[in-house]
């Protein structure tokens, strides 16, 4: 993601004046206006709250962190920081979310479908589920009647769950770059809502429009306030 997302800024015009991925150099990263954070879980919560104390805005859409989320806002807050956060920038993948939201909407009252997300990434991504599936998850609960998720353990199937459960199947595969699929099935027929990304270059693009957009802001922010304009 790193690299892709220094190819496609550089070709908009954009300068990266430091990039890491060992711990961070306030002295080099005070020459940014706006961070990027695509690190790993372990690393994040630093890297995030560094750039806050040091007067940096920071982008990120590093999954797997977000028990310390409560407390990165904490430090943003004291700080008069600026921060947003996504688990997935693509512009297609946040008009998807919106779309599972209406569509969580129209099923909630039709109890004979049972709901499943399934996610496909590459062998490499260390976090199951994906962020962006918890976060289509999420928006579902927020919707309906639904209490929680449960990661599909290997030994069990979707209908082994109860229906106020959304259960989530995590598979990994040579070169997947992400793949999110919402399942209704019932007895005589089955919906699907899928997302696909082909190349990394959605990501990029959304994450370097969102530093864009927190350039010179102050505050938390969402893709949906960097879009609202689009949506």
């Amino acid at each position: 993601m790193g690299k892709t997302i220094e190819k496609l800024a550089i070709a908009d015009g954009h300068e990266i004046v430091y990039k890491t991925s060992d711990p961070i150099d306030t002295n080099q990263l005070k020459k940014a206006d706006v961070a990027i954070d695509f690190s790993i879980s372990e690393s994040a919560f630093e890297n995030i709250t560094t750039c806050f104390r040091e007067g940096i805005p920071v982008v990120s859409g590093t999954t797997g962190w977000l028990e310390d989320y409560d407390k990165a806002i904490g430090v943003c807050k004291k700080e008069n920081g600026s921060f947003i956060y996504a688990s997935n920038f693509s512009i297609g993948m946040n008009l998807f979310f919106e779309l599972n939201r209406t569509m969580a909407k129209m099923m909630k009252n039709f109890d004979s479908y049972k709901l499943s997300i399934e996610e496909i990434h590459h062998t490499g991504k260390r976090d199951q589920p994906s962020g962006t599936a918890i976060s289509l998850a999420e928006d579902i609960i927020e919707e309906t009647d639904k209490s929680n998720w449960k990661l599909i353990e290997s030994d069990q199937a979707v209908n082994d769950y109860p229906a106020t459960e959304i259960p989530i199947e995590a598979i990994r595969e040579e070169d997947v770059k992400g793949t999110h699929t919402i399942r209704y099935t019932s007895d005589i027929d089955s919906m699907e809502l899928k997302h696909t990304a082909f190349t990394r270059d959605g990501f990029a693009k959304g994450a370097i429009l969102a530093a864009e957009f927190l350039h010179d802001k102050k505050g938390i922010f969402s893709m949906k306030d960097v879009l609202k304009d689009l949506i």
